[in-house]
């Protein structure tokens, strides 16, 4: 066992944490997703939420201040409404690095980022357009 590791993080989740380099990028699904279809290195985080999972995530992994973007979302389809899970999503941003910026793909953009990003980790997540791609920077020594 180890100390200061959320307890929500597999050991396979941190090893794919720990290979992933500067620029890549990671998508933590909700349930919705296609993700065996989109990624040949899926992680399972059943009985988790995108947020909690998110959270997590963001208390060792950086986000990318060399970026465009450090956040990527789906955009809604045929004007769905603004899903509240964005919020979540952006507090949780602004908590681990005040100022990054959001980038909206299209749905089946949002898809071939996907099957490019090193990861997806599939949740439990109910919340519809629950998902997000983080764009990992670099870890700073002390």
């Amino acid at each position: 066992m180890l100390k200061n590791i959320p307890q929500n993080l597999s050991p396979d989740l941190l090893y794919v944490l720990a290979r992933m380099g500067h620029g890549d990028e990671i998508v933590i699904a909700d349930g919705n997703f296609p993700a065996d279809s989109v990624n040949s290195t899926v992680v399972r985080a059943d009985g988790h939420g995108v947020p909690a999972i998110m959270e997590s995530i963001l208390q060792l992994m950086p986000l990318d201040p060399y970026s465009e973007w450090q956040v990527g979302l789906m955009s809604t389809v045929d004007g769905d409404p603004t899903p509240e899970i964005w919020a979540t999503f952006t507090d949780l941003a602004d908590a681990a690095y005040p100022g990054h910026t959001v980038k909206f793909f299209e749905r089946f953009e949002f898809y071939e980022r996907a099957r490019t990003s090193f990861a997806v980790v599939a949740t439990s997540e109910t919340a519809l357009y629950g998902n997000v791609i983080l764009k990992k920077g670099v870890v700073i020594p002390d």
